[in-house]
């Protein structure tokens, strides 16, 4: 494979994953609108508590948050490029809790239509990365 073209696949799984974990924040402050997605915090601190059925409700507000800055953090890391290795691991693993808690609340078919465990292999193969090694050297 091209140099520039393993690049562009790089820059452009950074940029997938870093717009995804944003978008989801816009979304639940309704920068989107209130009737698109979450439309705010409320309502989606009424997901996590669906997504994290086998939590005690006394923790649903600090699981919300903390996936709130977790995803902030990543997401603006991935899209500058900051840190690139600690935050695909990051990345990978905030997606497959995120996959497993989807998993245990809602069956496997809610996180495979969402394709979580995707963006987390996506993820895991952009940790995996060395710079300046062509991929094919990575094995």
């Amino acid at each position: 494979m091209s140099p520039s073209i393993e690049r562009w696949a790089l820059l452009y799984t950074r940029v997938a994953l870093g717009a995804a974990f944003l978008s989801g924040i816009a979304s639940r402050f309704g920068l989107y609108g209130r009737n698109v997605g979450y439309g705010n915090f409320d309502n989606f601190l009424k997901y996590t508590a669906e997504v994290n059925s086998f939590m005690p409700a006394s923790t649903i507000p600090f699981l919300g948050w903390a996936a709130t800055v977790a995803e902030l953090v990543l997401g603006v890391a991935l899209l500058a490029g900051l840190w690139p290795r600690c935050t695909a691991w990051a990345s990978a693993a905030l997606l497959v809790i995120f996959g497993l808690a989807m998993t245990i609340s809602m069956g496997i078919k809610s996180p495979l239509d969402y394709s979580v465990f995707s963006a987390s292999a996506a993820a895991v193969l952009l940790a995996l990365h060395q710079p300046g090694r062509p991929a094919a050297l990575n094995s």
